[in-house]
Formats: structure tokens, C-alpha cells, sequence
């Protein structure tokens, strides 16, 4: 006789097998659409079935350096780590089915959005990548901003040239193209220089109208710069600029080396536009379209809300994007997230560990974060400044982290806790309010980032942060890597419909989000603090200016 729960077990086991038989032929037989990211700590990779569930992952490990002043990833690196996450990926596949697949129905490309990489006519890089953490470009932004009327953040591309003009710098007069992390990886796997329109909009603005660079801008543009020298057209320099649902070219036998060196990789899968990573968080959180936004917590933070109509002023701390589709975004870049937060987590790591206590650091991590919950709404008049790089949206040009209290505050663990986070989301706040003044509408805010990965916490705190319900998804993929696999899917179905329809009846129709309303208390005791952590700034300035 089998017991009940033998037979069970007997089923479940059963129909395990045949949904593994099933992947096993999605594999072999190339159905499968790999997506990879090259984000700021781990570039990702994420292989999705036709249904956009995750079939395998891989991902490599990589840190950014300060060079010589600049904040760069060396360019092996990013070769050394592309090939290390396939790698870690098909190894998941033949560990988990057996198979090691050969093709795909298609592959996209994301990296971090904005920097600088400036190529020579053979496409060697001319100096080292300057990521978006840069923010060296003050007066050639502020300069391009007055002359475009259009916002230019420091970590614009445009910026970064225009400030290497004024500089002199040597390699000013040999550049003979201009791309982003992603579009640079793209040319280099099918030999087109191309890039999706909402991380080219971070490189010049973008004429949502014409999904492509704003003409009138260009000229603009093309007179400043011929003034100090520089005669290139911009429009000779900047990528082709193509929507979601556009072949982007197509995987050459150089690229697939580049990708997988063990030769596995065949050559000829189709690619869709490089995007960035602001494009393919929107894509992972089903915030594409209007009144719908999403905030993306990492090395980084920046929320993305996107506009029913355009914005009435300029603002400093909002730039103007797109999504991958084309539609105007306005989005508030932090270039300061959670890894002062990882910091002190690592402190606290160590310090059980000296008291003999071993434990995983994840643990840490979420005992950190339960421990907020229970501390006092205004955090206790502790104040956390989490700056480790300049903020432009704070008005700051060096970071200096740091930690603050008044004499009467109530430092407890659990205040100390709760405004590490707050000042997480300090500066994000600070570029919310302008979007509230600018009456700009927001009816489902999402969330993804590995702080959301312990359950409510952070996620009720962002909601009192930005006064407003905050949803995280039940099932978060692989975050931007699984957001650029399901841009690389949208190829087959876009002639019939747009990405906002495709993502809401193919993608997400039976997704599940947890959603958690701002507490009142949590409102009122987050606006004290964000007034404490405004006057505060000044002490962030002055800890630049003498440290």
C-alpha cells in the first residue's frame, strides 16, 4: 500500500519531470531568449522560456575602481565578466536539464545607463569608460542645460564630451564614435552601432515624437562645440537610435567568442536594442505606462515616473528620459543607494562574529532591517547621509558618508537602523517632491532591488518616503537582466502589438504583487526627518570642503 502523501510526492515528482522534459527540448531546440545586464556590482544573465519564466541564471561578480579621479571598470573586466556569467549560465542549464544550449530565439544587451565611451575609428576605446557616477561635467551640463533648455545631468554622455572639449583633452580630436556601456557591448557582438531610445535619451535628448535625437538640439549643440573646436557632427558620432519590438542585428561569430569562448554559442541570434538600466527596470516592473513609475534601489537609486504630458519647467534634479518604447519619463537619479547601508551591515557582520556568533551576512542584512520597523518614525533624530560619490540632485560634489545626532537624540540600534535606510531613500525624496509640485499624476508606484528582498520593510518605508503605495513583485526574475530577455522576447510580437499591451496581457497577466500603503505615522515621522536631513546637507558639504 502507498501512503497518501507518498503518492503525492509520486505526483508531483512525475509532473516535475515532464516540465524539466519540456525545458530540455526549449533548450535544444533554441526557444529559449537570453537576457544580460551589466549592472554596477554583478553583471547578470537570464534565460527565459516562451512563457517568460526564468529557465536559468548566471552572473559574475565585478567592481567599479576610482582611476586617476574617475569612477571606471576596466574594459578586460567587462569582457572577463560578460563571458563569466554565460558561462555560470550554461553550466546552470546542463546542471539542471542536462543541456547546453547552442542558440537562442533571441538575446539583448543592458548595462548601466549614461558615462562616457568615447572610440577611435577601429572601435578601440580612446580613454577608460567614465561611468554615471562621474560628476566632473559641472560646467559643460550646466552650460548645454541653459543652451538646450533641457536638463543635462552631469552623467549625460553629451556632457562628458563637451567637458573633455573644454578640458583639451587629447583624445578630443581622434573620437570617431560615442556610445553607453550597453550600446558599446551591443557593437561589439554584431558589429552595429545602434542603442534602444531610452538609454540613447541619456545620452542626448530624444524627440519622442520621432523616437530620435531632437534635431533642433543637435544644431544647437553642433555650433557650442564647433566655437571651442570640436567640428564633428554630433549626429556622425551618436548611435542609431531604434524602439523595442526593432532587430538590432544580429550575433556575429566574433561576438559569440566574445560571449561563451568554450565555442558553444552559435552565431545569427537576432538581437533587440541595447537598453540601459533605467529602460529594462521599467520592463521587470511593468511600470511602462503613464501614471505608473517604478523605484530601482542598488549601488544607485533613481525612481522613473512616466508622463502623461511634458513637464512645464526645467529642473536640475529631474531629467527627461524615455521608456524603451519611446514615451516621456521623468526620472530622479541618486548616484548614492544602498551601500552605505551594505557598510554598516558589514559592521555588524563582523561584530558577531567577534562575539563568536557565525552567521551568514543575509541574516545580518535582515535582522538590520526588521530592527527599523521598531524604531521611532522620525528615526529618533539620528540622521544618516549615505554619499560615498558626489549628488548632484543634493548639490553635493564630494561624498563624505556620515552619520549624525544631535545630544537629545535616542540613538538605539533600532533609530540607527531605520535612518540608514531613510537616508537611502533621502536624496530620491528631494526629487519626488519637484515631480508633486509639478502636479506630474502617479497611481501604482513598483519596486525591485535586493533591499526589497526582505519582506515589507524597506517597502514600507519607501512608502512613506514618496507618500504613496509601493509594489513589489511576488516574482522579480533576475531584475534588469530578465527586463532586456523580455524586450528580447517583444521581437516576435511586435507587429501586432505595442510593449504596454504585450507586457500587460503576455508578461504580467497573472502576476502577483504585494502591495503596502504609506502609514500616516510613518508619513508625518519621514517628513521630520527629511527636513532634519535637508538643513543637514550643509554639514555634508562642509565634511567635502575639509575631508
Amino acid at each position: 500500500m502507498v501512503e497518501k502523501g507518498t503518492r503525492h510526492a509520486t505526483r508531483q515528482g512525475a509532473a516535475q519531470d515532464v516540465a524539466d522534459e519540456r525545458t530540455r527540448d526549449l533548450l535544444e531546440s533554441g526557444a529559449t531568449t537570453l537576457g544580460i545586464e551589466l549592472g554596477s556590482t554583478r553583471i547578470k544573465a537570464c534565460l527565459v522560456g516562451p512563457d517568460h519564466a526564468v529557465v536559468a541564471t548566471g552572473s559574475h561578480t565585478w567592481e567599479n575602481e576610482l582611476v586617476d579621479g574617475r569612477w571606471t571598470y576596466a574594459v578586460e573586466d567587462v569582457w572577463a565578466g560578460l563571458a563569466g556569467a554565460v558561462a555560470d549560465l550554461l553550466a546552470d542549464t546542463d546542471r539542471r536539464y542536462g543541456v547546453r544550449p547552442t542558440t537562442f530565439r533571441a538575446l539583448g544587451i543592458s548595462a548601466m545607463m549614461h558615462g562616457y565611451l568615447a572610440l577611435d575609428a577601429d572601435g578601440a576605446l580612446l580613454v577608460p569608460f567614465r561611468t554615471w557616477r562621474n560628476t566632473s561635467t559641472g560646467p559643460a551640463a550646466a552650460q548645454l542645460t541653459e543652451l538646450l533648455g533641457h536638463n543635462v545631468p552631469l552623467r549625460w554622455s553629451v556632457a562628458h564630451l563637451y567637458q573633455a572639449v573644454l578640458d583639451r583633452e587629447a583624445h578630443v580630436g581622434r573620437i570617431a564614435s560615442l556610445t553607453t556601456l550597453a550600446g558599446y557591448v551591443h557593437h561589439r557582438l554584431t558589429g552595429r552601432h545602434a542603442l534602444g531610445v531610452g538609454d540613447a535619451s541619456g545620452m542626448f535628448p530624444v524627440d519622442p515624437d520621432r523616437l530620435g535625437y531632437d534635431a533642433t538640439m543637435l544644431g544647437k549643440a553642433d555650433v557650442l562645440l564647433a566655437a571651442h573646436g570640436f567640428t564633428t557632427p554630433l549626429a556622425d558620432l551618436l548611435p542609431e537610435v531604434l524602439a523595442a519590438g526593432q532587430e538590432a542585428g544580429r550575433l556575429t561569430a566574433e561576438g559569440a567568442a566574445l560571449l561563451d569562448p568554450s565555442g558553444t554559442l552559435q552565431a545569427g541570434v537576432r538581437l533587440c536594442p541595447p537598453e540601459g538600466d533605467a529602460g529594462t527596470g521599467m520592463v521587470a516592473t511593468h511600470s511602462v505606462a503613464p501614471r505608473t513609475g517604478n523605484v530601482s534601489v542598488g549601488t544607485s537609486v533613481f525612481a522613473m515616473v512616466v508622463l502623461e504630458k511634458s513637464l512645464e519647467h526645467v529642473h536640475p534634479e529631474i531629467d527627461v528620459v524615455t521608456t524603451p518604447a519611446g514615451d516621456p519619463v521623468a526620472m530622479v537619479h541618486c548616484n548614492n543607494g544602498a551601500s552605505e547601508l551594505g557598510a554598516w551591515a558589514a559592521v555588524f557582520h563582523r561584530f558577531a562574529e567577534a562575539l563568536g556568533h557565525e552567521t551568514e551576512a543575509d541574516a545580518v542584512f535582515r535582522v538590520l532591517l526588521r530592527e527599523a520597523l521598531a524604531g521611532d518614525p522620525d528615526g529618533g533624530g539620528v540622521l544618516a547621509y549615505n554619499h560615498l560619490a558626489g549628488e548632484p540632485v543634493a548639490g553635493l560634489d564630494a561624498g563624505r558618508p556620515l552619520v549624525v545626532r544631535t545630544p537629545d537624540s535616542h540613538l538605539t540600534l533600532a533609530n540607527l537602523a531605520r535612518s540608514l535606510v531613510y537616508g537611502v531613500f533621502g536624496t530620491l525624496s528631494l526629487g519626488m517632491r519637484v515631480l508633486h509640485e509639478e502636479g506630474v499624476g502617479l497611481d501604482a508606484l513598483y519596486a525591485h532591488g535586493g533591499l526589497f528582498r526582505t519582506a515589507v520593510v524597506a517597502q514600507r518605508l519607501l512608502a512613506a518616503a514618496v507618500d504613496a503605495p509601493v509594489a513589489v513583485g511576488r516574482s522579480a526574475g533576475e531584475g534588469g537582466a530578465w527586463g532586456i530577455a523580455v524586450l528580447a522576447s517583444f521581437l516576435d510580437a511586435a507587429a501586432t502589438q505595442d510593449l504596454e499591451r504585450f507586457l500587460a496581457t503576455e508578461v504580467f497577466a497573472d502576476a502577483a504583487f504585494d502591495v503596502v500603503d504609506p502609514d500616516p505615522e510613518d508619513v508625518r515621522g519621514y517628513a521630520t526627518y527629511l527636513e532634519r536631513y535637508s538643513a543637514g546637507l550643509a554639514i555634508e558639504r562642509t565634511a567635502g570642503d575639509v575631508l
